[in-house]
């Protein structure tokens, strides 16, 4: 990949980051972490989040705060984000990227499968939003970036209580970017296509799913973890001071 931008403005910034042990998370966590931001993450996978910190240490980058964490549990996760805020300060950014697009059909959802889905896609972000409220109005200002999916918009099958819960994100991004735009906090969406992460490789991209992916987007290469990175960084910088209250589609060229 070509050079990309730099972003003198986030140098020094504290980054919350859920789901940053793997996939789109992992390479936003080391994004953030080469723009010189101190950057603390949230992940159910302790083995792949060790390892990413000890990858960036050893590039001698400023190894990120890693918390094994159930964002299900939200008490768990208002502590943590309570504590790592503590140990670096108030956040200055924060991205909702965690999530988890198993597979499952309308007619098997049960509602203890609604909840649980709720619970892992849903409700957390809505919570740390919450809980970093207080701390970036202390600072006078911050960004928050809500992490969606373009699968309600192309009308998938395949996982509906999934896509319900993306869907919520676009309400949740434009309400509170009302409510907190008036503490100079910043509230956007970003939404991705089908991205080459190792999950996606490891459990549905098929010879089926190429196909489909060549026909839908518009342009011809795969859209990879820092085509989202990139644009999580310029949402978070300075640089986009003006923008609130929108969906940043990074899908190149599907919906």
């Amino acid at each position: 990949m070509s050079q990309l931008a730099s972003y003198p403005s986030l140098k020094g910034k504290n980054v919350f980051v859920t789901g940053g042990g793997s996939g789109i998370g992992e390479e936003i966590v080391a994004s953030f972490v080469q723009q010189g931001a101190w950057v603390a993450f949230v992940d159910i996978d302790a083995e792949a989040s060790g390892a990413l910190c000890a990858r960036l240490a050893q590039r001698g980058l400023p190894a990120p705060l890693f918390r094994n964490c159930d964002i299900r549990d939200i008490d768990a996760l208002k502590q943590t984000m309570s504590e790592l805020a503590g140990l670096l300060g108030d956040f200055d950014v924060l991205i909702n990227n965690a999530a988890n697009d198993q597979r499952h059909s309308t007619a098997e959802v049960s509602v203890d499968y609604w909840n649980d889905r709720i619970a892992i896609n849903q409700r957390p972000m809505f919570f740390a939003c919450q809980a970093v409220f207080e701390g970036m109005k202390r600072k006078g200002g911050g960004a928050i970036i809500n992490v969606s999916s373009i699968s309600w918009h192309n009308k998938s099958a395949g996982y509906p209580v999934y896509a319900t819960s993306k869907a919520a994100v676009i309400g949740l991004t434009r309400g509170l970017a009302r409510e907190y735009g008036a503490a100079g906090i910043r509230v956007n969406t970003l939404t991705p296509g089908w991205v080459m992460t190792q999950r996606q490789l490891d459990h549905w991209v098929n010879d089926e799913a190429r196909k489909t992916i060549r026909e839908n987007q518009c342009l011809p290469e795969q859209l990879m973890p820092q085509h989202l990175a990139s644009m999580a960084l310029f949402l978070a910088a300075d640089d986009s001071a003006m923008c609130t209250a929108q969906e940043f589609i990074v899908d190149a060229g599907w919906v």
